[in-house]
């Protein structure tokens, strides 16, 4: 499962989760939710939430998943 820190990638990008759930359409709780899960100090990603984050930044999803790939990753294997 590819991991990924969000909240490092919110604060890069200065980001709110109350702006990403503005700017995305997509309901406060369920994107503070989704980035604030306490499983790990990362975070698994679906599509909603990198939709948010695209829509957030006025980016495509493709944009987003590509930084987030190159400077935001976690292994699972620790």
């Amino acid at each position: 499962m590819m991991r990924f820190d969000i909240k490092a990638y919110l604060d890069d990008n200065s980001l709110t989760i109350y702006r990403v759930a503005k700017d995305s359409g997509y309901g406060y709780t369920t994107i503070h939710k989704s980035f604030n899960k306490t499983q790990s100090d990362a975070t698994s990603l679906n599509m909603r939430d990198l939709d948010a984050l695209a829509k957030a930044q006025h980016q495509a999803m493709w944009e987003v998943l590509r930084d987030l790939e190159k400077l935001y990753f976690n292994s699972d294997e620790d």
